[in-house]
C-alpha cells in the first residue's frame, strides 16, 4: 500500500474541524447584543438543566445552597433558548 499524498491529508484535515466550545460568556454577549438585557450564568445553567443538556462539574460547587435557587423569567428563558439554538447547542 502506497503513501497518501500530503495534499489529500490536508484536504481531509480542513474538512474535519471540531465545533468550538460554547462558553457562558459567548451566550451572555449574544443575548445582550440581540435582546438588550443581561442574564446570569445561573439562569443559563437552569435552562440547560431543564433541557437535559450535558453539564460539567463545577470546581466551586457546594453541597448545600445558602439561598434557594432563583428561576429565570419566561422572557429570559426564551432568550437563552434562542442563544442555544444560535450556537447549535440544541
Amino acid at each position: 500500500m502506497g503513501k497518501e499524498p500530503l495534499a489529500n491529508i490536508a484536504k481531509r484535515a480542513a474538512v474535519y474541524k471540531p465545533k468550538e466550545r460554547v462558553t457562558y460568556k459567548m451566550i451572555k454577549e449574544y443575548i445582550e447584543a440581540k435582546h438588550g438585557f443581561k442574564v446570569h450564568s445561573v439562569y443559563i445553567t437552569e435552562v440547560k438543566r431543564d433541557l437535559g443538556l450535558p453539564m460539567y462539574d463545577a470546581p466551586n460547587a457546594v453541597e448545600e445552597l445558602k439561598q434557594p435557587r432563583k428561576h429565570p423569567t419566561p422572557e429570559k428563558v426564551e432568550a437563552i433558548r434562542d442563544a442555544l439554538k444560535h450556537f447549535e447547542v440544541i
